[in-house]
């Protein structure tokens, strides 16, 4: 066996335990293989997976501030800035010049952004279901549900 294969910390008395029985190592694996995966069959439509997330996110919410889609694409509020630049520049988005009240540039999907998102849900759909494949409906509710409280968990109010 492989010695980066044990977690030589994680012993609970009986000796080291698997990586690969640890759920958050599971869990990571499964993102990672999960974005590169998304990233290759996005690049055709000259998306990333952060792009694709957040046209997605000014879909289903309009006028989503640079803000709200940084917290829902999991990136920063200077990245998202750059991203959307770079989403403006090929004509996928607009943003005003100025806000009309506060900070706020409310960002909405342009019909070449609605056109795009639509090819590229497709393809992330197909993606969607080659990963969830090996599971019958039950333990995909299952999976989901109990993904679902475990985020809870970490990010209850005791977690702020």
């Amino acid at each position: 066996m492989s010695q980066g294969s044990k977690d030589h910390t994680a012993g609970t008395g009986d000796g080291p335990v698997e990586l690969e029985s640890l759920l958050g190592y599971q869990l990571k694996r499964l993102q990672t293989a999960l974005r590169s995966t998304m990233d290759e069959t996005l690049r055709p439509l000259q998306l990333t997976t952060p792009q694709y997330n957040c046209l997605e996110q000014l879909r289903r919410r309009p006028g989503a501030s640079n803000s709200e889609l940084a917290r829902g694409a999991f990136v920063t509020r200077q990245t998202m800035n750059t991203l959307l630049r770079g989403l403006q520049d090929r004509g996928l988005i607009t943003r005003p010049a100025t806000a009309e009240s506060g900070r706020v540039l409310p960002t909405r999907l342009t019909s070449a952004g609605v056109e795009l998102l639509a090819r590229a849900v497709s393809r992330v759909e197909v993606v969607t279901a080659r990963m969830v494949s090996p599971l019958d409906d039950e333990t995909r509710t299952m999976v989901t549900e109990s993904l679902g409280r475990c985020i809870a968990a970490l990010e209850g109010p005791e977690n702020h």
